[in-house]
């Protein structure tokens, strides 16, 4: 059963069992808003960037993105760049895979964030989600919907932290600008 979680709101990851999830996956999906012209409505593409980054001690120590697709030590995944977006059927256009049981000791929260970087708009953006799924079984988890388009072109999505022995997700959604991860550091730092 999946949660739809608005802003701030956290969910345990741990499985009805007590058992903690062993892999999961961040999923983002979004289409192009059509938009009113002199020959009908027309779209346009629109290139939005997941990342995940990897934080000890509120430090950064390693980043996953288009250009970096797999951290260091091989326990977070990007499957690929997409640079149009979906068709606004559900779907993932770009998923950044965690298998928590192989995330170092040492790193102790992942921010997720996704930003446009070809410079459109939210407000050109719609049907835009972030959820999680357990990609054991293929259940979502947790979707944060993100609704009504905004003057920034960058969303701080989501994080994922340990509590005690286990993870914990907490839906973000706040708004940021910056075409890339690293524009958005100062903002990332406010929700370590």
């Amino acid at each position: 059963m999946t949660v739809n979680l608005s802003k701030g709101q956290a969910i345990s990851l741990e499985k009805k069992d007590g058992a903690g999830l062993s892999a999961v996956r961040m999923g983002l999906g979004w289409q192009a808003a059509k938009r009113r012209g002199l020959f009908g409505s027309r779209t346009r593409e629109i290139d939005l960037d997941a990342s995940a980054v990897l934080f000890a001690d509120k430090e950064p120590v390693d980043v996953v993105f288009f250009r970096h697709l797999v951290s260091d030590d091989g326990s977070v995944r990007h499957t690929g760049d997409n640079l149009v977006g979906g068709a606004g059927q559900g779907g993932d256009d770009e998923s950044i895979l965690v298998d928590l049981q192989r995330v170092p000791v040492h790193v102790d929260q992942i921010v997720f964030t996704v930003n446009s970087f070809t410079g459109q708009t939210f407000q050109e953006v719609q049907n835009a989600f972030c959820r999680l799924v357990d990609e054991t079984n293929g259940q979502e988890l947790a979707r944060y919907t993100l609704a009504g388009g905004g003057d920034y072109t960058a969303q701080i999505m989501a994080k994922v932290h340990r509590v005690g022995s286990g993870w914990t997700m907490t839906a973000l959604g706040e708004p940021a600008r910056g075409r890339t991860f690293q524009d958005l550091m100062p903002e990332i730092r406010r929700y370590l």
